[in-house]
């Protein structure tokens, strides 16, 4: 599956300048990595990001989140956000916050 380029440049463009943080293709998709922690990627047209099993139920409540369930079976601590769920730059950084946070409180690969 490709992924949209497009959401990729924003996605580099937002998430800026940060030390550590990485790209790595999988899942289909685009991977970003923080310290060797996925943090949030791109599949299709779709943000996935990590929230961490703690955050999970509270980000799945969000608008146009919904459970990433690449393989079939729900995967706890991720989610996919639809696109309408990040048109917006404001939106679409939120999202990148809560991924960089959660990979960011994992200790370094």
């Amino acid at each position: 599956m490709a992924f949209d380029e497009g959401l990729a440049e924003r996605v580099r463009n937002l998430a800026g300048e940060n030390a550590g943080l990485s790209e790595r293709k999988m899942f289909g998709g685009l991977c970003f990595m923080l310290q060797g922690n996925m943090c949030f990627g791109i599949v299709g047209s779709e943000l996935m990001v990590r929230v961490g099993p703690d955050s999970y139920a509270e980000a799945l409540a969000l608008p146009h989140a919904r459970e990433m369930d690449f393989t079939g079976r729900s995967m706890r601590g991720m989610v996919f956000v639809e696109e309408d769920g990040i048109s917006d730059d404001d939106d679409l950084e939120h999202w990148l916050q809560r991924g960089m946070a959660f990979a960011g409180s994992l200790p370094a690969k």
